[in-house]
């Protein structure tokens, strides 16, 4: 660690004014406070000193993003493995599920911080941690599958559109991770629609290299009946445990309930996530399911007599809900209006989801557009609070 703060002092007077490196200060500050820590403090006392700073907000949610992402790993080597007949032992499988994944985070990464980088250099400001998450989160909603040119067409979306035009991290009402997903998934529908693609291994000579199956999503949205809908999911092998265990095809780090829990439990134990958002998201999704399930008829599809636990475990519900909707940039700054934003995108992603014909997922285009509202419902629930206020007595 004495290594490399002194080569960085020694190095500091080429990088700042006046130096011959003086318009890549910012790419010099950001490798400074990534690998140590920041030099801007706060020294007037006016100020309220906190420990969690930007940096160590992105390490926990980067923490908490650890065991979807192994698990994400292991699950595509899994799912690669087990569509060929291949042994299905734990690093056989862990290194097969690398190779497909790390080439997706790694794409992720250079794209997006090279872009980053890019426009902190022309605009002349300090390279901000948020990308750390953006970088990590994208790859987390795409298919192993996904072709790594349209990944990185698709972060470059995300980064420019989502965030850098509007400023930079902390100006964005945008998700960055949900605006780059959103522009591959109607770019490229073929490679990342409601079937996913399931990689094959073998040979070079082989008529393929992969096959579609159908999701539980998929599944239930083409059930005819109401009656049979839950044991059409099931004779397709799908079950609530597997489900939420998540050794089941989907997005490398939507599959698995029980990892994604372990991270809400690391953001809520350290107040990174919010709570009201969260539960805001659940109970929107479970009262419109039980809304559903009072219209479910022999004259409605079957996707509206599917029950509350199966939803709440198929799909990107609880990856949405955990890591998407609390992020602080696009969420409301109000405490009071975050549980109204999570209800809200609980109630319209679950009507995307059962209603749409087409589309059998709601939580990216839900999340999107209550980024979207989000200042509105601040500005609602704060004239609602100033309106209650004592008048000033003279």
């Amino acid at each position: 660690m004495k290594f490399i703060k002194d080569f960085f002092n020694k190095n500091e007077h080429n990088f700042e004014k006046g130096g011959k490196y003086a318009k890549l200060y910012p790419m010099y500050e950001a490798f400074y406070s990534f690998l140590l820590s920041t030099k801007a403090v706060t020294k007037s006392r006016v100020h309220v000193r906190d420990s969690l700073d930007t940096k160590r907000y992105m390490s926990i949610v980067l923490l908490a993003l650890k065991p979807v992402l192994f698990f994400g790993i292991f699950n595509a080597g899994y799912q690669a493995h087990k569509a060929v007949g291949m042994t299905l032992d734990f690093w056989p499988v862990f290194i097969t599920g690398a190779k497909l994944v790390l080439p997706l985070v790694i794409v992720s990464y250079a794209v997006g911080l090279a872009i980053e980088f890019l426009c902190c250099i022309v605009r002349g400001h300090e390279v901000n941690e948020g990308f750390l998450v953006t970088g990590m989160l994208f790859p987390l909603t795409l298919p192993p599958t996904l072709p790594l040119w349209q990944a990185a067409v698709g972060i470059a979306f995300g980064v420019i559109v989502g965030k850098e035009v509007f400023g930079g991290s902390g100006r964005n009402f945008l998700n960055p991770a949900l605006t780059a997903r959103a522009f591959v998934f109607f770019a490229y529908p073929a490679q990342i629609s409601g079937e996913v693609w399931t990689k094959l291994l073998g040979s070079k000579e082989q008529l393929v290299d992969g096959y579609s199956g159908a999701t539980a999503l998929s599944v239930a949205a083409a059930s005819k009946s109401v009656a049979t809908v839950e044991q059409s999911l099931v004779e397709a092998g799908f079950t609530v445990k597997d489900l939420f265990l998540g050794f089941v095809p989907g997005s490398i780090g939507e599959t698995s309930v029980l990892c994604i829990l372990i991270g809400a439990f690391i953001l809520l134990v350290t107040g990174v996530g919010s709570w009201r958002t969260m539960l805001g998201c659940l109970l929107g999704a479970v009262s419109m399911v039980f809304v559903f399930n009072a219209f479910a008829g022999p004259e409605t599809i079957g996707f509206f007599g599917v029950g509350p636990l199966w939803h709440l475990t198929m799909g990107g519900f609880a990856f949405a809900t955990v890591f998407m909707a609390t992020d602080p940039v696009s969420s409301p700054a109000l405490e009071s209006s975050r549980f109204i934003y999570g209800f809200l995108i609980g109630v319209i992603g679950m009507i995307i989801r059962v209603a749409n014909p087409a589309y059998p997922e709601g939580w990216m285009l839900a999340i999107l557009l209550m980024n979207v509202f989000a200042p509105l419902i601040d500005h609602v629930v704060l004239q609602r609070k100033l309106k209650k206020r004592m008048p000033n007595v003279i």
